[in-house]
């Protein structure tokens, strides 16, 4: 879909609760031209946002994966039952290779071990950034495909599936008891509300739908 105009404004959420380890890293990527907010612990990240805010977030969460309270791993799983994506950076200072296997395979893009280098940091920063942006206009596209569907009217929608299914009109007509003539009128109707010129296009878009 080439209408997608996504403004994308990431913002990096450090959560550490070590007090020179976040300030020194919150430094870091201000120097390089990127937004952060700063936390020492999961709960304050979460009580910053309300639940909605959380699953808009643009940008990407450097967490700490050993921290009283709420562990980076719990913090992660937590943001995944609120569907919050936000990509994850995982820094710890200790060489648990069980919890890192366990936060790649919960989603995490990369786990760093203190002590970093800050080439190496920015470096996956930028990548988690890359990654959360083309999440973002994912979701735009199968927004505006919703409200594409959305201006369908239930008979049209009906037609739409068995189109999308790679039904004939002579199938389609049959199985909705209608005259292939209706069906061919309905099929227009679709193609034009869904701004699609082929049954290709149209599959394209639904395909978006299935896609999380």
């Amino acid at each position: 879909m080439d209408d997608t105009h996504t403004f994308y404004t990431p913002t990096v959420y450090v959560i550490d609760d070590d007090d020179a380890v976040r300030d020194s890293i919150g430094m870091l990527l201000n120097s390089v031209s990127l937004n952060t907010e700063l936390f020492a612990a999961p709960d304050a990240f979460i009580q910053a946002f309300q639940p909605a805010e959380l699953v808009n977030l643009q940008g990407c969460i450097l967490l700490d994966i050993r921290m009283p309270g709420m562990s980076g791993l719990e913090c992660q799983k937590w943001l995944l039952t609120h569907q919050c994506h936000l990509p994850i950076v995982f820094i710890t200072g200790h060489g648990d290779v069980p919890m890192a296997v366990q936060a790649m395979k919960d989603g995490a893009v990369e786990f760093l071990q203190k002590p970093f280098h800050e080439q190496t940091l920015i470096d996956s920063i930028h990548n988690a950034l890359q990654i959360d942006q083309q999440r973002c206009i994912h979701y735009e596209q199968q927004a505006r495909v919703n409200e594409r569907v959305a201006q369908l009217t239930p008979r049209e929608q009906e037609v739409l599936k068995r189109v999308v299914a790679g039904n004939s009109n002579k199938v389609i007509a049959g199985e909705l008891n209608l005259s292939q003539r209706t069906i061919e009128i309905h099929r227009a109707a679709v193609m034009g509300k869904m701004h699609v010129s082929s049954v290709a296009e149209l599959v394209t878009l639904m395909t978006m739908l299935e896609v999380t």
